[in-house]
């Protein structure tokens, strides 16, 4: 990212995460993010009908819930005339998993007007299987 925006960056020790490393790793919970925290993700045509109605209404909530942590950049840097006109906005939770997906999957831009087109981080990738299941 261009140092305009950022212009410094920490890193967070033992288990913690996040911008303020106020957070557990994925996998890790307490209070001191010491304690393993196993989930089994459960394939969808075996969920009762609870739990589908359940995971249809988390669904329905991130899309309602503005993330806490991340802004989405609505323009490119040169638009935003070098940093000086920053245009971010905020965004849900649900769109930021497809906002994601989307910016994974598409060209990269490089230097001097040059365009990577044949790449897609998103498809071919090792996280490809993880992400789409």
């Amino acid at each position: 990212w261009p140092t305009v925006f950022y212009n410094r960056t920490c890193r967070c020790q033992g288990n913690f995460m996040g911008y303020n490393c106020d957070d557990c790793k994925f996998g890790f919970t307490g209070a001191n993010c010491t304690v393993r925290k196993t989930l089994i993700r459960k394939e969808i045509f075996r969920m009762t009908a609870a739990e589908k109605d359940k995971f249809i209404a988390y669904l329905n909530l991130a899309k309602r819930s503005i993330s806490p942590d991340y802004v989405i950049a609505t323009g490119t840097y040169e638009q935003m005339n070098n940093g000086s006109n920053p245009l971010f906005a905020d965004i849900n939770v649900y769109d930021l998993f497809v906002w994601l997906h989307y910016y994974s999957s598409r060209d990269a831009f490089l230097e001097g007007n040059l365009v990577w087109t044949n790449v897609d981080f998103a498809h071919e990738a090792p996280a490809f299987l993880p992400w789409h299941r």
